[in-house]
């Protein structure tokens, strides 16, 4: 189990995602939007949520796909690598979730979470 560690812009993200998630489930069950299945926004919240959970089990476990990024330069030790898993597939502007090891022991940092470029 590794313990989570959040950039700045990557914990503004996810307080962002959480909070859009919060305000569509709260006007969807109040009954003003008439929808009755979760919003985009809330979906997506939920599995951002999800990679976070399983990154923190298990960086490698396959749904995350979970591979090296070179485009973004690992914040503690620029001879460590960086990685992308994926937080959705198969969806246009697909979240990604950038992360790296460290700074501590079983600690994973993530970076950022963004639309796939």
């Amino acid at each position: 189990m590794h313990d989570l560690v959040w950039t700045e812009q990557a914990a503004q993200t996810y307080n962002q995602l959480r909070d859009q998630a919060n305000a569509a489930r709260k006007k969807r069950r109040s009954g003003s939007s008439g929808r009755k299945k979760s919003t985009k926004a809330e979906g997506l919240f939920k599995q951002v949520a999800k990679c976070a959970d399983l990154l923190s089990t298990n960086p490698r476990h396959p749904g995350l796909q979970t591979h090296p990024y070179s485009s973004i330069p690992h914040p503690y030790d620029k001879n460590q690598k960086t990685f992308e898993a994926y937080v959705q597939q198969h969806t246009p502007g697909a979240y990604r979730l950038f992360w790296c090891y460290g700074p501590g022991k079983n600690q994973i940092t993530i970076i950022a979470i963004t639309p796939h470029p």
